[in-house]
């Protein structure tokens, strides 16, 4: 058996067959019509076959811990197949019960001991534990057995992550150590040999209050990727440079542009895929919905690396194709509807805004009776992404829900307002779109998969939502569609 690894970096040799679209922040689903359910996890991948196997946290409407382990197959990253629960709860169990916390999972085969090994984060409901747990199984998909959980070295342990580095195959275990004043670092910590427990500290980074650690391995250089502790809420990832993992490290830098909270997204994973002509490496991030958790999506995108500058940069797309055997991402174009030839009715109305396209944006998207159209859009006939580009200042929360302004003492925001969108006045087929909070001047971008006649005479109608309390809708810069045809 060739070795598993999963890892930050993973070296991918072979794959079946080409990658289909990737669109970040989408509802994906699996090969049964049903969402994606993967939170917070990784990515392994079978060296032999090159096929990619997805571990995540399960999650489902009104559950927030115990949920277990979910694991996905796939030969593109873009096309999945659920393979149930690689790790069950069980009533009653120490660690793993309904009650207990199983986050951000790993796996990795262990060539001494010939089993797959998953690592988490384990803990109770209060976060008062802050242990690594460890399970074990014969088969990559499980189910997984219940082997301990531990203290790493005498530390805490929090967000976790696992590492494999693909030059000589050791892997290291990343943590950072809680939220009390006495700690707030963040471990580099070697396995040993047969990934069954902790060997020693690489590296400590010492009171940088940071978590859901990754690493991205290139030929010269490690980047550590690392988010704020802002709990569901996004924000900017820092990234540190070294030459080696025992340091000494960089100052870290922001990956995205400023503002963006790294297009609303957490860190948590990457993927190094070495493709035949070109070595890419993907930052797997997760968007948490904190209102709804079991919504919450994924973004995942390429990264940019200057060796020269040593820099990183995640790099945003809608939609993009990723050739998993050359390793090429190829963006998908699409083309571009404005705010400025939109109509309005109601209280919507364009509004100057210097950072918009053509210096418009929409707003004033109130409930059903507030609302901008773009018409004469261009359609397939079959199911296609429209990418909807927002602006969210609403930083005062939404409906009867409290709130206040980020940018403010302890200031919190809902991540998100709600709008409706309606094509060709089709009432009945409404679809809901999620946006997520920006930022003043920051315009992003949230997909959905609409059906538009073929021709050129489509609608898209953006409202609010009509629920008893009138829920707005962001502010609209332009909306972009893209042609699965084409």
């Amino acid at each position: 058996m060739g070795l598993l690894a999963l890892t930050s970096q993973l070296l991918l040799a072979t794959a079946t067959v080409s990658a289909k679209w990737i669109v970040p922040g989408a509802r994906w689903r699996d090969t049964a019509g049903n969402l994606v359910n993967a939170h917070a996890g990784g990515v392994t991948v079978d060296q032999e076959t090159g096929k990619f196997f997805l571990f995540g946290e399960y999650k489902i409407e009104g559950q927030v811990e115990g949920g277990g382990v979910s694991v996905y197959s796939s030969d593109d990253l873009a096309t999945w197949e659920h393979h149930g629960q690689a790790l069950n709860p069980i009533e009653g169990h120490p660690y793993i019960s309904k009650h207990d916390i199983i986050q951000r999972p790993k796996v990795v085969y262990s060539k001494g001991t010939g089993k797959y090994h998953m690592w988490w984060h384990a803990d109770n409901s209060t976060y008062g534990e802050l242990l690594q747990g460890f399970a074990q199984a014969d088969n990559i998909t499980g189910p997984y057995s219940f082997v301990d959980a531990i203290s790493p070295l005498g530390n805490w342990s929090q967000d976790f992550g696992l590492f494999v580095d693909y030059k000589d195959g050791r892997a290291y275990s990343l943590y950072s150590n809680g939220d009390r004043r006495d700690g707030r670092d963040v471990y580099f910590t070697s396995f040993n040999e047969n990934i069954t427990g902790l060997d020693k500290v690489v590296h400590r980074f010492d009171k940088y209050d940071l978590e859901a650690p990754t690493i991205i391995q290139t030929d010269k250089s490690y980047f550590a990727l690392m988010s704020h502790k802002t709990g569901y809420r996004p924000n900017n990832v820092v990234a540190f440079r070294a030459d080696s993992l025992s340091g000494p490290w960089s100052q870290p830098f922001i990956v995205s542009p400023l503002n963006t909270r790294t297009f609303n997204s957490q860190s948590g994973f990457s993927l190094r895929i070495n493709g035949t002509k070109k070595t890419t490496h993907l930052y797997l991030g997760d968007q948490w919905d904190s209102i709804s958790l079991w919504e919450s999506r994924y973004i995942w995108l390429p990264v940019d690396i200057n060796e020269k500058k040593k820099s990183l940069e995640v790099n945003w797309h809608d939609v993009y194709d990723l050739d998993v055997k050359t390793g090429e991402v190829t963006p998908i174009k699409g083309k571009s509807y404005y705010g400025k030839d939109a109509t309005t009715t109601g209280n919507a109305f364009k509004q100057e805004a210097t950072f918009g396209s053509h210096g418009v944006i929409v707003t004033g998207i109130y409930g059903n009776d507030s609302k901008v159209t773009f018409s004469g859009i261009e359609g397939s006939g079959k199911p296609q992404w429209v990418s909807f580009y927002y602006q969210n200042t609403d930083d005062m929360g939404f409906g009867d829900q409290p709130g206040g302004s980020p940018d403010r003492i302890n200031g919190t925001w809902q991540l998100r307002r709600i709008s409706s969108v309606i094509v060709n006045n089709k009432v009945e087929e409404l679809e809901t779109l999620y946006q997520r909070d920006t930022h003043k001047g920051i315009i992003l971008s949230t997909p959905l998969q609409l059906k538009l006649e073929k021709g050129r005479n489509n609608t898209i109608t953006i409202g609010g939502l009509n629920n008893g309390k009138d829920v707005k809708g962001a502010d609209i810069d332009k909306i972009v569609v893209f042609d699965p045809e084409k």
